[in-house]
């Protein structure tokens, strides 16, 4: 969109946020200096680039968006939001021929009517499938005020198979908030969420709210190292939750459990369990939702296992060439034909992958290389992509280890943000 004077309207953001801050110009540039990773070109050069954005002649690149953005307070999203993500409300208005205000008025009606369940059932997938894509801070925002909403109706009048399905939706976004909750590392709080939307899955007798309940729990104890608790949980959801998707994805948890204690017959066993359960279910219609599990999520969890199972003495192996051809797969199939990552969170594991393969051919150089870029994302699980990443240092560490310095450097500050989120 443009403002009334024709330029875009990031360039009108820009003057305004700047000028509502009361800078001029040169104490923008100062304040980008605070907030930049690097040292910035001259103050001339910047104060070019300023005008120009400003006029919008020139869009700030890759590089200078996420820093205006942090500059401001802001996400770059918000600045320049990608193309159909702007409004949540004119798909919703589209599906249900209702917005979000229509949907929350209805809500605090006397009745629940058909429109108004549609709208909640559409605003909850909406929601599911924001996850790769939103920040977290934005989408914990939207969840629990949307979770707060839902649950709020059950004290209302409906009938049996509306309470049911109101129980079923709120044990879902529940679990979409016990995830980001996770992955910003509030464990804790995420524990708590999660038993909480187990409890409305038994209530609501709803088996994928049941599933991905337990399997956040195998999620939870596999980034916690304990992987005997991983073949618990996902043995206890698949008994509950048979043949749904979430029992799927707990046979891949089980897979990485058996990965990592080293036993391979045992995690084929279970890769071949998923994926013969994953082919006799149709392809979905939006692989973008969380609890969705589609084709190039399996590749995923089948790179885990074999960058796991990997010998670290011959970087040539079959398991190394598995894990390698998986990683770029994931990581072309999550790209768009722009450089936009549509799989961020997967495509970060993946470059740890190619990282662990270079290291075990001796290319310590390109492996640093990697795990630097999967550090770099915006969008960012902490817990696995620790996970992940510290057994890529521990590859290059136990090959060479003054290789890994600045790597180890950025890992032990994305430790202390988890460490944060802990105390926090």
């Amino acid at each position: 969109m443009t403002a009334p004077d024709g330029r875009p309207d990031w360039a009108r953001r820009i003057r305004e946020e700047r000028e509502a801050r009361g800078w001029s110009q040169s104490q923008f540039v100062a304040a980008m200096r605070a907030h930049a990773d690097r040292e910035l070109p001259s103050d001339s050069s910047m104060a070019r680039r300023v005008k120009s954005w400003e006029a919008g002649e020139h869009r700030p690149d890759d590089e200078y968006r996420p820093l205006i953005a942090k500059t401001f307070g802001t996400v770059a999203g918000a600045i320049w939001p990608e193309p159909g993500r702007r409004s949540a409300d004119a798909e919703l208005l589209a599906a249900s021929g209702m917005d979000t205000l229509e949907i929350i008025t209805r809500l605090r009606t006397s009745a629940i009517d058909r429109a108004t369940m549609d709208g909640l059932r559409i605003t909850v997938d909406r929601l599911c499938s924001e996850y790769p894509h939103l920040p977290p801070g934005q989408l914990l925002l939207e969840g629990r005020q949307w979770l707060r909403r839902i649950t709020a109706m059950l004290d209302r009048r409906m009938t049996l198979p509306q309470h049911q399905e109101i129980l079923g939706l709120a044990g879902l976004l529940a679990e979409l908030v016990g995830c980001v909750e996770y992955d910003t590392a509030s464990y804790q709080l995420a524990e708590s969420t999660r038993r909480a939307a187990l409890s409305l899955g038994e209530e609501s007798g709803d088996g994928e709210v049941i599933g991905w309940a337990h399997e956040m729990r195998a999620w939870f104890a596999l980034t916690q190292g304990d992987y005997r608790g991983v073949i618990r949980a996902a043995e206890a959801g698949q008994a509950q939750a048979p043949g749904t998707r979430a029992a799927v994805q707990l046979a891949a948890q089980r897979a990485k459990a058996w990965a990592r204690i080293g036993d391979r017959r045992q995690t084929e066993v279970a890769l071949d369990q998923g994926r013969t359960q994953l082919e006799r279910m149709p392809y979905p219609d939006n692989t973008d939702h969380h609890f969705v599990v589609d084709p190039a999520k399996w590749d995923f969890y089948a790179m885990d296992c074999y960058r796991i199972l990997g010998s670290a003495r011959d970087g040539g192996s079959t398991e190394n060439r598995l894990a390698e051809a998986y990683a770029r797969e994931i990581i072309r199939g999550g790209t768009d034909h722009d450089g936009t990552e549509r799989s961020p969170m997967r495509i970060a594991e993946a470059r740890v992958t190619l990282g662990v393969v270079a290291a075990r051919r001796g290319d310590l150089e390109g492996a640093v290389t990697f795990g630097q870029g999967s550090l770099a994302g915006p969008r960012q699980s902490l817990p696995s992509l620790l996970m992940v990443s510290a057994e890529l240092a521990r590859t290059v560490s136990d090959i060479d280890p003054a290789a890994s310095g600045a790597y180890l450097d950025q890992l032990r500050q994305l430790k202390e943000a988890a460490a944060a989120g802990i105390s926090g």
